[in-house]
C-alpha cells in the first residue's frame, strides 16, 4: 500500500478521464484526495502530462511529488487515439461542443476514396489548431476570442501522425484509430479529413489510448482511484 512518502517522491498515475470532466478537474480531484489521505504538505505537487477536452475521454497520466519533473518527457511520447468522425458538417469547434453550421453531401464517399484519401494525412503534415482551443494568441486564449465573434488569424503548424486506419464505415459515421506525435489535434484531423473527402467533417467520439508505453486499460477513473486508497 502507497505511502505518503511514496506520493511525495514521485508517483506517475495512471486515469482513465471520464467524459465531461476537464483534465484540470480530474488533477484536483486526485490532489484533494491525496491530501485529506494522507495529510500532505500544502505545497504538494501534482501535475498532468496532457490536456484531454471535456468531451474526450481516456488516458491522462498524473504525476506527483518529484516526478511532477518528468511531465516534459511523457508529454513528448507519441499518442494513440480511438474515436468516430461525422462526415457531411462541420462545426466552429470541430466537435460537438458547437452546433452544425454547415452541412454537405456524403452520396459521393465511398470505401475506396476513403482509402484513396488516407495518405494524405500520413507522415508529417501542416495542421491548424481549432479556433476553440487553449492556444493563446495576443494574451488571450483562441477559445476566448472565438466566444467573443473576433476573426483571428491562426498559423498552421507541423505535426506527424504515425498511423491512421478506419476501424468503421457506417456513414455519416467513420471510426478511428491514430498514431501521433505531441500537439496534434484531433479534432482539426476530422475537420480536414472530411474536407479531403469533399464533404465536411467533425469529432464526435474521442478516447486516448495510450501515452508512449502507458496504456489506459491499466487506467483507474478518479472515483476508482480514490476507493483503492488505503483507509484513513
Amino acid at each position: 500500500m502507497k505511502t505518503a512518502e511514496d506520493f511525495l517522491e514521485g508517483q506517475i498515475l495512471l486515469i482513465d478521464k471520464p467524459l465531461t470532466w476537464s483534465s484540470f478537474q480530474a488533477v484536483n480531484k486526485l490532489k484533494y484526495v491525496l491530501k485529506r489521505r494522507y495529510n500532505l504538505p500544502k505545497k504538494f505537487k501534482i501535475g498532468h502530462a496532457g490536456t484531454l477536452d471535456p468531451l474526450a475521454t481516456g488516458l491522462l497520466i498524473v504525476c506527483t511529488g518529484k516526478f511532477t519533473k518528468k511531465i516534459p518527457q511523457i508529454q513528448a511520447q507519441a499518442k494513440e487515439y480511438t474515436g468516430t468522425i461525422v462526415l457531411g458538417a462541420t462545426t466552429p469547434s470541430y466537435d460537438k461542443e458547437t452546433e452544425v453550421d454547415a452541412t454537405f453531401a456524403t452520396a459521393h464517399i465511398s470505401p475506396e476514396l476513403i482509402a484513396e484519401t488516407i495518405p494524405q494525412f500520413l507522415g508529417e503534415i501542416d495542421q491548424k489548431p481549432p479556433v476553440f482551443s487553449a492556444i493563446k494568441k495576443d494574451g488571450k486564449r483562441l477559445y476566448e476570442h472565438a466566444r467573443e465573434g473576433s476573426e483571428v488569424e491562426i498559423e498552421s503548424r507541423k505535426t506527424t501522425i504515425y498511423e491512421f486506419e478506419i476501424t468503421r464505415i457506417a456513414l455519416p459515421e467513420l471510426d478511428f484509430r491514430v498514431v501521433c506525435s505531441k500537439g496534434t489535434y484531433i479534432r482539426s484531423l476530422a475537420n480536414d479529413f472530411g474536407k479531403a473527402l469533399q464533404s465536411g467533417g467533425y469529432l464526435s467520439v474521442l478516447r486516448r489510448t495510450k501515452i508512449g508505453d502507458y496504456n489506459v486499460t491499466n487506467g483507474l477513473t478518479p472515483e476508482a482511484f480514490e476507493q483503492q486508497l488505503a483507509p484513513r
